[in-house]
């Protein structure tokens, strides 16, 4: 089928000189010249519609045009609804945040991951805190990662970033598909 931004061409405006045609009850017509074709559609009343120009050689329906197009903006809009928007969500965390806020933190990571979303957890460090141990820093946030109570797995191991440290997961489909994770310790 042609791509909504490429122009249909139809009647006339077809320039093939053969053409694969199919009917109006969708029965394969063969192979006809432009001029034949466009007779056997103003025979039943409709358009002589190019749907695959690209083919060789290529292929005309003959149909309503405004059926056609209606047709068209349907698959348009189905594909649209079934296409999923995926973003990166992001949860920070300090080095000095709580057990239970770093649990809540972690369970609201595993709402996004269950909606399809990657999730960036980033360890914010200010002041003093960016002297410290990074082998402490990157456990601290590795810790936070084995509390998200989902399957996942990661997109981006934890580095170094502009803030303090950083790591992607994402929703790990072949581990979510078995069983879901129970949370780690």
């Amino acid at each position: 089928m042609a791509s909504s931004n490429e122009k249909i061409r139809i009647n006339r405006e077809i320039t093939a000189r053969e053409l694969r045609v199919i009917g109006a009850d969708g029965e394969n017509l063969g192979l006809l010249s432009a001029a034949d074709a466009l007779k056997a559609a103003q025979a039943a009343g409709l358009d002589l519609i190019e749907i695959s120009p690209s083919a060789v050689p290529p292929v005309a329906k003959v149909m309503d045009y405004g059926k056609f197009q209606y047709e068209q903006k349907k698959k348009e809009s189905a594909a649209r609804s079934k296409a999923k928007v995926s973003e990166t969500k992001e949860v920070q965390i300090k080095v000095g945040t709580g057990e239970n806020d770093m649990r809540l933190k972690a369970k609201k990571a595993a709402e996004w991951l269950a909606e399809g979303h990657r999730v960036r957890a980033e360890l914010f460090l200010k002041g003093r805190y960016k002297g410290m141990d990074e082998a402490f820093l990157k456990t601290r946030l590795e810790k936070f990662l084995l509390l998200v109570p989902y399957a996942y797995k990661i997109a981006e191991p934890v580095a170094k970033s502009p803030k303090g440290f950083a790591g992607v997961i994402e929703r790990d489909a072949k581990a979510s598909s078995k069983a879901p994770a129970a949370p780690q310790p």
